[in-house]
């Protein structure tokens, strides 16, 4: 099938494999790739999806094809290939073949500069698209070579710089890799927490998912593992998603912590080394992640949802951290990339050290009422913003179009009533994405029933 530019998204490339990306599609990315980066080196790592083998010879072809070497890391998850595009000063670009948490009909592409610096929508993305729609293109007189390196060793003394396993002794933690690609470095890390009890639940490699979709943003695919922990009496449970560069947390009685919540409980630990250190927040987030990265001594900064926007804006601001709601988090020390493994062994070196239940130490972070995401199909996004626009507008002590529109209501003199929320635009589907949060429950669910209604009036 001809290679459609649907499948070329905000921030990767996505379709159903092989109808709508084929050996040929891989092929024409492959050689756009090269084209639009200039790049002679080429990192590439794969997931374990039924089509990534022949996604990935076809386009380590056109790559090599167009002059450039193809360095193969193998299986890997998407954060070990954003650290080797990193990590190696030879490779002057990073391709991951997999479809993320995607069903199993799909398979994509992710790409990234040597640098670590995210091709998407605004950086890259649609050049590459152009570019590929165009192919194919003949190939040089010179071809590139191709190489297998394995970056594992490096990933793991990166991961463990400044992580005290001692202190981790006699924890218990339950896993759920999801048969995903976290399934192929879980037990090295494992190996070196000595004394820790640990569980993985769908260890095995199948990009069938046999046993649950591979998206921890959905509570319902963490019913096993929620009953591990209780099984195990575990302090802590993780659950990846399928390349895991996404992680969430559960606490020891089967509680679900939310992505911005996780913000507000890791900022202020990773801020001991970095202090006045900028911390970037998504719009979507609770209030308590600003004013717990502000009491730390950070400097809270509010950013637009997905990675391609975010990890520029980390360098723009030096940003030491970065998290979204959706369960990614970026640090500074890994290239400002995803590491969802160092999410991992922060909260269990939090709990280690102050000795406390992660539901204790998550519980005064839920001070405010959130409503979570509430999605809506609109015909016209626009419409939707202005009708914000003209009744909220004049209202707000506060307004940010930094992603849609944000709105903050303060009232110095009744606090009880403050409240704020994000509606946006969904960057991959005809979605609007509301998100609000208050200090009263009674006044979130009241002003959440009446911003539903005027989105989908």
């Amino acid at each position: 099938m001809p290679i459609t530019p649907k499948i070329f998204k905000a921030y990767d490339i996505r379709g159903l494999s092989p109808e709508e990306l084929d050996e040929d599609g891989a092929y024409r990315i492959g050689q756009a790739f090269v084209k639009f980066t200039g790049a002679k080196t080429v990192v590439v790592g794969q997931d374990m999806r039924q089509t990534t083998p022949m996604l990935f010879r076809a386009l380590a072809d056109g790559v090599m094809s167009q002059g450039a070497d193809v360095v193969d890391i193998g299986l890997v998850t998407t954060p070990m290939m954003y650290f080797a595009a990193g990590e190696y000063d030879r490779f002057e670009g990073g391709i991951m073949i997999t479809a993320s948490h995607n069903p199993s009909e799909y398979n994509g592409v992710k790409m990234c500069l040597g640098d670590v610096l995210p091709i998407g929508g605004d950086s890259g993305m649609n050049d590459i698209r152009d570019l590929a729609m165009a192919g194919p293109y003949e190939p040089l007189a010179e071809r590139g070579s191709s190489s297998k390196l394995d970056i594992r060793g490096e990933y793991l003394k990166r991961l463990f710089t400044g992580v005290d396993v001692r202190k981790l002794v006699g924890m218990k933690v339950a896993l759920d890799t999801a048969n995903g690609m976290e399934g192929v470095i879980i037990d090295d890390i494992l190996a070196r927490l000595e004394g820790v009890e640990a569980e993985v639940l769908f260890k095995e490699l199948d990009g069938t998912f046999p046993n649950h979709e591979a998206n921890p943003l959905k509570e319902e695919t963490l019913d096993a593992l929620k009953e591990k922990i209780a099984e195990m009496s575990a302090d802590l449970g993780v659950a990846f998603d399928g390349d895991a560069d996404r992680v969430g947390l559960v606490d020891e009685k089967g509680q679900v912590v939310r992505g911005d919540i996780i913000i507000a409980l890791l900022a202020p630990e990773i801020l001991k080394s970095a202090p006045g250190a900028a911390v970037l927040y998504d719009v979507r987030s609770t209030m308590a992640a600003v004013e717990e990265i502000d009491k730390a001594g950070g400097r809270p900064v509010m950013t637009r949802v997905g990675h391609g926007l975010i990890k520029p804006h980390m360098r723009q601001e030096d940003a030491v951290f970065a998290g979204e709601c959706s369960g990614h988090f970026y640090f500074r020390d890994v290239y400002g990339a995803e590491s969802s493994d160092l999410v991992m062994l922060l909260a269990m070196r939090l709990i280690a050290e102050t000795g406390k239940p992660l539901s204790e130490l998550v519980a005064p972070l839920m001070r405010y009422h959130h409503s979570g995401e509430i999605n809506s199909k609109v015909a016209d996004k626009d419409a939707v913003l202005a009708a914000f626009d003209k009744k909220y507008g004049p209202l707000a002590s506060n307004i940010s179009r930094l992603d849609g529109v944000r709105m903050e209501f303060f009232d110095p003199e009744h606090p009880e009533g403050d409240w704020w929320f994000s509606v946006r635009a969904s960057n991959t589907e005809p979605l609007m994405r509301l998100n609000l949060e208050a200090k009263d429950k009674d006044k979130m669910e009241q002003m959440r029933d009446e911003l539903v209604e005027l989105i989908r009036s």
